[in-house]
This record gives C-alpha cells, sequence and structure tokens, in this order.
C-alpha cells in the first residue's frame, strides 16, 4: 500500500510563496521519496501520510522549518537504502490536519528545486540529505516565460487523449483558464508518465526546456496503444 493518495487534478494549483532569498533555505533537508510523483516550484499538492517513519519526519518539520523535500526513488526496495534521483523539490506544509485515525493531512507549497550532495546517516525513521540549489536559483525569482499558446495548444489535445485513454477525469475547462506556466507544470505533474520520464520534466532548466522534452514524451505515445516506451 502507497504511503500517499492522490487527490482530484484540481489540487495542482499555482501557489506564490514569498521566499525572499536562496540563501535563507536549509542546506540539510528531511526527505520524503515518492515513486511517479514530482511537484514544481509555485505549484502545490496535497499528500495523504500514514506511515510511521513519515509520521515522524512530519511531526519534526512541523516543530521547526515546516519544510520537506519531495524527491523520486530510482526503485521500490528499502526506503532506507534506495537510490534516489539526485534532484527533487523543496516544499513547505502550508495546510495540516491531522484525522481521527492517525493520518496527518498536508498542503505541500513548492519553493525550489534542490540537488542531492549526500545523505547524513540518522537514527530517525526518515532520511536526511545535505542538499544545494546549484541551478535553480530562477526557481526563487519568479517570472511567467513568454511560450507560444498555439504550441501549448497542440501538446494540451495531445495530452488530452492520452489522459482520457487512461481513464483521468479531468476538468480541462479550469485547466485552460491557467497560466501557460502553471499548463505545462501542472500537465507535467498529472500526467501518466513513466518515473523516469518525470525526472527529465522536473529537471528541464526552465518552461521552455519543459515545453520541448514534454513534447519529445508525447511522440512516444498514441492515443490508441499506451504502453511504456520510456524516454532514455
Amino acid at each position: 500500500m502507497h504511503q500517499y493518495e492522490h487527490r482530484s487534478f484540481s489540487y495542482y494549483l499555482l501557489f506564490l510563496y514569498d521566499m525572499n532569498k536562496i540563501n535563507n533555505l536549509p542546506d540539510v533537508l528531511r526527505v520524503f521519496p515518492l515513486s511517479n510523483f514530482i511537484f514544481f516550484p509555485k505549484t502545490s499538492a496535497p499528500l495523504n501520510i500514514f506511515e510511521p517513519r513519515y509520521i515522524q519526519m512530519i511531526d519534526e518539520s512541523i516543530k521547526s522549518n515546516r519544510m520537506i523535500g519531495m524527491i523520486q526513488p530510482k526503485s521500490l526496495t528499502n526506503p532506507k537504502k534506495t537510490e534516489l534521483f539526485k534532484v527533487g523539490c523543496l516544499g513547505k506544509i502550508s495546510s495540516f490536519n491531522e484525522t481521527d485515525d492517525g493520518r496527518y493531512i498536508v498542503v505541500l507549497s513548492g519553493i525550489t528545486r534542490f540537488n542531492i550532495v549526500e545523505e547524513i546517516k540518522n537514527a530517525k525513521l526518515f532520511r536526511e540529505f545535505k542538499i544545494n540549489y546549484k541551478g535553480f536559483e530562477k526557481d526563487i525569482d519568479y517570472q511567467e516565460e513568454s511560450i507560444n499558446f498555439s504550441d501549448v495548444n497542440l501538446i494540451f489535445n495531445d495530452l488530452k487523449n492520452i489522459f482520457e485513454k487512461q481513464g483521468y477525469i479531468i476538468n480541462w475547462n479550469e485547466l485552460k483558464k491557467q497560466s501557460l506556466n502553471q499548463t505545462i507544470n501542472t500537465l507535467s505533474m498529472a500526467s501518466p508518465f513513466s518515473k523516469e520520464e518525470k525526472q527529465m520534466l522536473l529537471e528541464a532548466k526552465d518552461l521552455v526546456s519543459r515545453k520541448k522534452k514534454l513534447e519529445q514524451i508525447i511522440k512516444l505515445y498514441t492515443p490508441d496503444i499506451f504502453s511504456n516506451k520510456t524516454l532514455q
């Protein structure tokens, strides 16, 4: 059983977070490995936490800076030893609720992507890493990037076919109301792609690069045959 569950697509909304300087961010981070899950700066994502190691992680985060790192594991073996991808996204807990059965329902708001440097040994149930933010300085200084809307429309229509073939229920009319940045990032987050393909989208330098990666991935799929043809 997974340690999380996704909410509806509408939860992936633009979140404007006021963080002045990247130097103010932690260089040691509690990390939550979650397969086939990415999110981006200025977006938010709901998480349903119930495994003891992540309950402990949230407890410690709430008592300090409320920050955790989301990152994908390369495999699904022992979470204390599993190799992780090198790039994840730092998030801040912006909403927290405890259920009657002891689960935590949190909303995590994206701040910036980060690079893993090395793991820190600890006696805790969860993992911690030394990190840096090299290459992602622009994640903090948020600006809308210019992309041809007609190009996005082509991506939108192709992805709509893929989503519907997989039985995804999406409010496309609401999605069309988003900004171009928000649309590309939201589609990247919620897309039914492999974890390797999602990682490529996360690591893309900027929105223009992400759009190009998204186009490359879409070409590997057809509306009629949806198989795992991971882009290498």
